[in-house]
């Protein structure tokens, strides 16, 4: 209702106020500049109003209710209309909450982290809640919603923006930085530390507007279902290494006992159809797998253990290199047949780990020099 209408209905006052469907709203403007002297102003308890004129702020309203009068607000003086005969006053009022707005979802890609104990990528998600409040009314309607009719959705849509490209740069640091395991982080044993970190980086995005991200009601880190299953067994595998003395100890036990599956085998029927010979090949040759195992553990300039994806094929003796069975190295050339690794040696045909003093390779048959 415009200020004609008001003279010819003879009302001298109205309520400026947020109305009920729009205290959701974090920024409120009411939809009339023209406003009668007289009229009252009520500001809830959790907003404030914020009086513009001419892109300028003239006054900043705290909660209560005041009658716009010039006898009682002198300022009113400068927003006064002349051409009303002094009876209104010109003035965009804007409401703006202060309370904390909670329950706000966020959700994405962190992208691929390098997982710290393993050095595999991974490609890593987050998702959760956050809450956010207004520390500066006017800031806020200056800096970021502007001067038109205000969106609140647009503001929670900038906040999500900012807390996912936060949380995306500080985990990935974080777990990089502080060598966590992702496994470790996934679980949300380093909650708290995140979180802490995270909503430090967040307030110099997002100060200027005059607002803060409070809290993190609850966020999840997450990982590729494939990924996480294949660290579980490589950290699995690892652990059962280094359990059993490291990787030249690992070596032996891994040797003997696929010497003795061969022989059990061949003591059956040397695999030639029946269920238990086969079996019995299979077990000694399967067991071979933990050389391949081993590799996972490699030396690090330190002379410690550091874990790593495992090579295919078997160490070669004299240059320690993961190398393709057969009967030279293809990294240094020497002779795979007469070098062996934690007392083992391999076959110079299949590369399957046999004894060092073995005459036939229980797996293929193949005669063995030396």
């Amino acid at each position: 209702m415009g200020v004609i209408d008001w003279f010819k209905r003879g009302v001298s006052e109205m309520m400026v106020a947020r109305p009920d469907d729009a205290k959701s709203q974090v920024v409120w403007k009411h939809p009339d500049p023209t406003i009668p002297m007289k009229s009252q102003l009520t500001v809830e308890a959790d907003e404030r109003a914020v009086f513009f004129r001419d892109g300028k702020v003239v006054k900043v309203f705290e909660p209560g209710r005041v009658t716009l009068d010039t006898k009682n607000l002198p300022f009113l003086s400068n927003l006064v209309d002349s051409f009303t005969g002094g009876n209104v006053f010109i003035a965009e009022v804007f409401f703006v909450s202060i309370r904390e707005h909670t329950g706000l979802k966020f959700g994405g890609r962190i992208g691929h982290v390098e997982d710290p104990k393993s050095g595999v990528p991974v490609e890593t998600l987050v998702h959760g809640k956050f809450s956010f409040r207004v520390t500066d009314p006017e800031q806020l309607i200056v800096g970021l919603v502007g001067m038109g009719r205000a969106q609140s959705f647009q503001v929670r849509s900038w906040m999500k923006e900012q807390v996912l490209k936060v949380l995306r740069d500080h985990i990935a640091e974080l777990i990089v930085k502080r060598k966590w395991p992702l496994l470790d982080v996934t679980s949300g044993a380093y909650t708290e530390e995140i979180e802490t970190a995270v909503l430090k980086g967040l307030t110099r995005h997002v100060e200027s507007y005059g607002l803060e991200i409070v809290r993190f009601g609850n966020f999840v880190i997450g990982i590729d279902d494939a990924d996480a299953e294949n660290l579980k067994r490589l950290y699995t595998d690892t652990a059962y290494i280094r359990a059993v003395g490291g990787i030249e100890k690992y070596q032996q036990f891994a040797a003997g006992k696929a010497m003795m599956g061969a022989g059990e085998g061949m003591a059956k029927g040397g695999g030639g159809g029946g269920g238990g010979g086969a079996g019995g090949l299979l077990a000694g040759a399967g067991l071979g797998v933990g050389f391949g195992l081993a590799q996972m553990l490699v030396r690090d300039r330190s002379g410690g253990e550091t874990l790593a994806p495992a090579t295919a094929g078997i160490t070669c003796g004299a240059c320690g290199a993961g190398v393709p069975p057969g009967r030279f190295c293809s990294a240094c050339g020497k002779d795979l047949e007469a070098k062996t690794v934690g007392g083992a040696a391999f076959c110079t045909d299949c590369g399957t780990p046999r004894a060092p003093d073995a005459r036939f390779c229980g797996q293929c048959g193949k005669k063995q020099g030396g």
